[in-house]
C-alpha cells in the first residue's frame, strides 16, 4: 500500500461544483480506500491504496453529486519533489502557488514574462510552475493567464496547503 494526494479542481468554489468533504470520505472509502482524510474544502484528499482508480472516482461523484470534477493524482514522491523544487520557500506561504500540470507543459515563458507585475516571479520545474505573487494572486494579470500559457490542464495549491498536506502524508 501507498499513500495517494488527490487534487481536485473546481469544487466548491462560489457555490458551483458543491462535494462535501465529509461524503467524498465515505465514497472514497467504499470504493475500499483506506484511511481516506481530507484538508480543507477545496478538494485535497490524502489517501492509502494499492492503485487509485480516476476514472472510477470520477464516475461515482457523476452520479452522486451531478459533475465529473478534474482529479490529479500525486505520490508522496511527487509533492515532496514539489517541495524540494520549490524556489520561493523562503517568501509567506499564501503568496507561494504550486501549479500542478496533468502533463509535461509546453510553456509559453515570454507571454508570462510580460504580465508579470509588482515582483511576481516563476519557475517551471519539470511539471510544476511556481509563482510567487507577493500581492497575492486574485488580482493577479499573470496568474489569471498562466494556465493558458502553460497549454495544459492545472490544478493550484498555495505553499501552505502542499506543505500541510505533506505532514498528512507523514502521519497516514
Amino acid at each position: 500500500m501507498q499513500t495517494f494526494i488527490l487534487l481536485f479542481r473546481g469544487i466548491n468554489v462560489g457555490g458551483n461544483n458543491k462535494l462535501p468533504m465529509k461524503e467524498l470520505k465515505a465514497l472514497l472509502s467504499e470504493l475500499g480506500y483506506q484511511q481516506v482524510q481530507s484538508y480543507i474544502q477545496s478538494g485535497n484528499v490524502v489517501l492509502k491504496a494499492t492503485s487509485v482508480d480516476i476514472d472510477l472516482i470520477g464516475q461515482r461523484i457523476a452520479q452522486q453529486f451531478g459533475f465529473t470534477p478534474k482529479i490529479m493524482p500525486l505520490t508522496t514522491d511527487a509533492l515532496s519533489q514539489s517541495i524540494t523544487n520549490n524556489p520561493y520557500s523562503s517568501f509567506a506561504g499564501n503568496t507561494v502557488q504550486f501549479y500542478f500540470c496533468q502533463q509535461t507543459p509546453s510553456f509559453n515563458e515570454d507571454k508570462a514574462t510580460d504580465l508579470a507585475t509588482n515582483g511576481e516571479e516563476f519557475l517551471l520545474v519539470d511539471k510544476v510552475l511556481y509563482l510567487h505573487a507577493p500581492n497575492g494572486i486574485g488580482r493577479s494579470k499573470l496568474a489569471a493567464k498562466l494556465e493558458d500559457y502553460l497549454g495544459v490542464s492545472t490544478t493550484v495549491r498555495n505553499l501552505n496547503t502542499v506543505e500541510k498536506l505533506k505532514a498528512l502524508t507523514d502521519t497516514a
